[in-house]
């Protein structure tokens, strides 16, 4: 059972990635003029695919520091009920905390798609 679990999980994420990492070339192909090299097909593939990194690894990460606060909150005022407005106040601050790393990681996406200071240099 935990085989075919396994198997079945594997070829979901297979089937995803291959879909996340095509999709930008897709895209970028289409965006450019007729005519252009393919290096520069290659820098916003390149850079779609950093952006969407950024962000999803940014978001994953956030993710977890969340939970484990949520986690640890619950798990606190389960135990000690009359300081729930400390550790209610704690907890949001480190879950704004967290949130902030998304933030970062979507302005520096935006950078890479729209000021990459590398694009002189790849189209010339």
């Amino acid at each position: 059972m935990l085989k075919k679990l396994v198997t079945k999980l594997l070829t979901v994420l297979t089937t995803m990635s291959v879909a996340v990492l095509t999709s930008p070339m897709v895209c970028a192909a289409q965006a450019l003029p007729k005519g252009e090299t393919s290096d520069k097909v290659i820098f916003a593939v390149g850079g779609m695919i950093a952006a969407g990194l950024s962000v999803g690894l940014g978001a994953f990460g956030a993710g977890l520091g969340i939970g484990t606060a949520a986690n640890g909150a619950c798990v606190a005022v389960g135990r000690n009920p009359g300081v729930q407005g400390k550790i209610m106040t704690t907890m949001l601050v480190g879950m704004a905390m967290a949130e902030s790393c998304v933030i970062y990681a979507l302005v520096i996406s935006l950078v890479i798609l729209y000021a990459n200071p590398f694009t002189a240099l790849i189209t010339g």
